[in-house]
């Protein structure tokens, strides 16, 4: 087992071993697009919304140097028609890109060098398992060897996949090389079908565009504007939180005042995770977010003032519903052209909650109400 190639199921091992919100039934989803034209799977949603406990959920299931089948036995996943046809079948390949930017920034090196070091990274880990692949010097073609020589494709999963779009903001270059990097593996005829099985990328902003259209256009995307069928995997739904304050002796309508306020076609109550569960945790109803790197953005990008900006968001901490059109937001942290793309920006981050039925943005509920007066307007 590697890092980065066929890192085994300890990960998920260890979030079952905690308590533990059954979100198996995402892994139905993927199944159904494997070996499709649909293989390529891009979910959005804000931070701590459970992007990474999915995507080691993935890893133990697909890999295909671990025995997974236990840590699945009792959840629902396990009933599932699908679950034996893929439980293990695949290599894996599984890439936290944040913790490459740590390790760089840890280091003070220059982010420039970082696709350089993903490859090195990944070709390490093939050449410990087939020492011949060596005198093969592109990474897709060692990947194909790879794939060749173990019977199986790949399944990539990536998990913050923009990272690199977001802390490299200004640094145009190395957007580009790392986009680059992701069409070598996922928009290329010669490779893609080839090796690829299916590929899951998650972050909080959706595919960077380039022009009018998605860096990487073959992704199916699923973002915090309209996540689909995957509404009821983008946070905890009604019903989990119920149970929750149940089993924990916790009360609900508070619980629903603090942290609901997400709402989908498909998911009328979506709560933010992470702070459900430490709420239970501490036993006490607070803001979660605050005193964070992305709180202090929050102020930033307030400050910015784009036609009014600051008006609006005080409205919209009294209460109010605003306008706004999402569709000119080109997925990055630093090309806004009007305040419709900075307000959209907040809705990718979960500061406001989009209805895509109206198209009107608002303040979810009292946690994030509590940010919105504690970013200082300037």
């Amino acid at each position: 087992m590697g890092n980065y190639l066929n890192p085994g199921n300890s990960g998920f091992e260890e979030i079952i071993k905690s308590e533990y919100v059954d979100k198996t039934g995402l892994i139905s989803l993927i199944n159904k697009t494997i070996g499709t034209t649909d293989k390529l799977t891009c979910i959005s949603r804000p931070r701590r919304f459970g992007k990474s406990f999915a995507a080691k959920m993935l890893c133990a299931y697909y890999d295909c140097t671990c025995d997974s089948n236990s840590l699945f036995k009792n959840l629902e996943i396990y009933s599932d028609d699908s679950f034996d046809q893929h439980l293990n079948k695949y290599n894996v390949i599984y890439l936290d890109i944040t913790g490459f930017i740590s390790y760089f920034n840890q280091n003070r090196m220059d982010l420039s060098g970082i696709v350089s070091y993903i490859i090195e990274s990944i070709k390490k880990e093939l050449l410990d398992s087939f020492p011949s692949l060596e005198s093969v010097e592109e990474l897709t073609s060692c990947l194909i060897k790879y794939s060749e020589n173990t019977g199986k494709k790949f399944i990539f999963i990536i998990d913050e996949w923009d990272a690199i779009i977001r802390e490299a903001k200004d640094d145009e270059n190395t957007q580009i090389t790392y986009l680059n990097l992701l069409r070598s593996w996922f928009k290329n005829g010669n490779f893609t079908p080839k090796a690829v099985a299916a590929a899951y990328m998650t972050g909080i902003l959706p595919i960077k565009k380039d022009g009018t259209e998605s860096a990487i256009s073959d992704f199916q995307e699923y973002t915090i504007l309209n996540p689909g069928n995957y509404a009821k995997y983008t946070g905890f739904t009604e019903n989990e939180v119920v149970e929750l304050c149940n089993k924990h002796g916790n009360n609900f309508n508070s619980m629903k005042e603090w942290y609901d306020g997400y709402s989908f076609s498909k998911a009328e109550s979506i709560y933010n995770p992470y702070s459900v569960m430490t709420a239970l945790k501490m036993d006490s109803f607070e803001s979660y977010w605050q005193k964070t790197s992305a709180a202090e953005s929050l102020s930033t990008y307030i400050n910015l003032n784009y036609d009014g900006l600051q008006d609006d968001v005080l409205r919209l901490i009294t209460g109010e519903h605003l306008e706004v059109s999402v569709d000119s937001f080109e997925n990055d942290v630093e090309s806004f052209k009007s305040k419709d793309d900075v307000i959209t920006l907040m809705i990718h981050l979960g500061y406001l909650a989009y209805d895509n039925k109206k198209k009107t943005v608002r303040i979810p509920n009292k946690e994030v109400k509590e940010e919105k007066h504690s970013a200082q307007i300037q």
